[in-house]
């Protein structure tokens, strides 16, 4: 597995969505296709723990040899993933992330912008989700603004509904998105720290794209071959 430039074609396959989100993201560009699994990705890791298969699947990614700072990210999550024990990273997943009364790091919107939680930022999210066609499932009781869940909004916006992207971000992940990562990036686990790198890095290049009118790709780095499949949606 590799890491290729930006151009490529590359979208993880993911048993788990579904058929028509399967659909829109065979339309989406290389890039764009890029975009979307990064996403995705960071709001796996972030919603909890990964386990082994996808451990392994991280370990193994061969990442081109050049000097940008996204392929730095993925080499030191890759070094961190190949050493890291399931069983460790859900006990420190719990503890930086969720805690008995909360976390080390507390992942919604309304903390992060107001300093409590079901704040105003989670009012006007909710209020855009609705706008948007979206709902929160039956069967998730964690608020909307969870930095996972926002994460994936924006993935499915690039899939199915790009011209919103750039609105949505600036109005509920550009105010907060880019300094959580830096936080989460300060933990004492190398692997979470090596998550918050490259979500840190990653915001901040989506949002010098979603802040201006260019429309050559920003991203300077590259994303996992899609010859393998992700182990962690199968």
């Amino acid at each position: 597995m590799t890491m290729t430039g930006t151009n490529d074609a590359c979208e993880l396959a993911k048993e788990s969505m579904t058929e028509a989100s399967d659909e829109a993201a065979l339309r989406l560009s290389g890039y764009d296709g890029l975009r979307s699994d990064i996403y995705r990705l960071l709001a796996r890791l972030l919603r909890e723990a990964p386990d082994a298969d996808l451990l392994g699947f991280l370990a193994e990614l061969e990442i081109a040899e050049d000097k940008s700072d996204l392929q730095a990210c993925w080499r030191t999550l890759a070094l961190a993933a190949s050493t890291a024990q399931p069983e460790n990273l859900a006990q420190a997943h719990f503890r930086h992330l969720i805690g008995v009364i909360q976390g080390e790091l507390v992942p919604y919107a309304s903390w992060y912008l107001t300093g409590s939680l079901m704040e105003m930022p989670l009012v006007e999210l909710r209020r855009d989700l609705r706008q948007l066609g979206y709902e929160r499932a039956p069967d998730v009781k964690e608020p909307e603004d969870h930095i996972a869940a926002m994460l994936e909004v924006m993935a499915m916006l690039i899939e199915s509904d790009p011209a919103q992207q750039a609105l949505f971000f600036q109005r509920h992940l550009a105010p907060w998105g880019s300094d959580f990562m830096a936080d989460l990036a300060r933990v004492d686990t190398p692997f979470y720290a090596s998550v918050g790198q490259l979500g840190h890095v990653f915001l901040q290049q989506e949002e010098t794209m979603n802040m201006s009118d260019e429309t050559s790709p920003p991203i300077d780095a590259s994303t996992p071959d899609t010859s393998r499949q992700d182990p962690s949606n199968t």
